[in-house]
């Protein structure tokens, strides 16, 4: 456990501190620092989305009884991707950092002028991620600990179908970068959208409702039956994963009726909401 764990502490910063330096040094690229942090911090993003999807798919696939039957991925890739998270947190607040210095905050050499400085561009990172920066947090302190610890084994195919959650997380990321270099309105863009709205439906809200149907099959019941059916503490979980996922996928979809509105026209009602 402790060397899945280190291992991770170790590939994803190194990953990113790669991509960055070659982003930056790579002769057809020569990005700026606050472009290749960006990039890298996304490319890491999509690089572990794909680990895990991949391994959720495999854990969920080679489980034929969805309480019992075990498979090793389950345990091994949620150790190493615990620092996942942690790095997630610092990488989210270099992008922050570097947007805050490009917008003229920073002194001429790019650091903070002051102290005071410093805090409020922490302070506005909170604000502005707020809801990922606790989602991670909890990743981290409460479902770590509860996969490893709590399930005793049991569940592993529960825990692969949440890994392919993660099937989104390469659409939202390149959606960033897209929107980084202002190519809102070309055709990649809007096929990464709808890619990004429908793997997100899919693979993050509709999840929770196959999960109960996945669990009532097994145990003989209706769909409607399956929440009277398990403990109090399985249900409140389950919607306290699900919150932000509908609050991501609002947002998402406000985009996506921003995007595909034809230019010129008022947006609809169902779109007239503030950012």
């Amino acid at each position: 456990m402790a060397l899945l764990f280190l291992l991770g502490c170790v590939f994803f910063p190194l990953c990113f501190v790669v991509l960055c330096w070659g982003l930056q040094n790579q002769t057809s690229l020569r990005m700026e620092r606050q472009e290749a942090v960006l990039v890298a911090s996304k490319l890491v993003s999509s690089v572990q989305a794909i680990m895990a999807s991949t391994a959720g798919y495999i854990v969920s696939t080679s489980c034929k009884h969805i309480i019992d039957d075990q498979h090793w991925l389950s345990s091994a890739y949620t150790q190493f991707a615990v620092p996942y998270f942690i790095y997630d947190i610092y990488a989210m607040f270099l992008c922050h950092w570097h947007k805050h210095q490009v917008k003229g905050h920073g002194g001429e050499d790019g650091t903070p002028r002051a102290l005071g400085s410093t805090w409020a561009v922490v302070r506005g990172y909170l604000h502005k991620e707020f809801l990922m920066v606790l989602h991670h947090a909890a990743m981290v302190l409460v479902c770590f600990p509860l996969s490893v610890v709590w399930r005793q084994g049991k569940g592993d195919f529960f825990l692969g179908c949440m890994l392919m959650a993660e099937v989104s997380t390469p659409f939202v990321c390149l959606g960033k970068i897209l929107i980084q270099y202002k190519q809102q309105h070309t055709l990649l863009h809007k096929v990464n959208g709808a890619l990004m709205l429908l793997s997100f439906l899919c693979c993050r809200v509709l999840l929770f409702p196959y999960l109960y149907w996945a669990y009532g099959r097994h145990a003989g019941l209706p769909l409607l039956s399956v929440p009277m059916a398990i403990p109090a503490h399985v249900n409140l979980g389950a919607a306290l994963l699900l919150a932000p996922q509908l609050y991501w996928f609002f947002l998402i979809c406000r985009g996506a009726c921003r995007l595909f509105r034809p230019r010129g026209s008022p947006p609809p009602s169902p779109c007239q909401t503030q950012d």
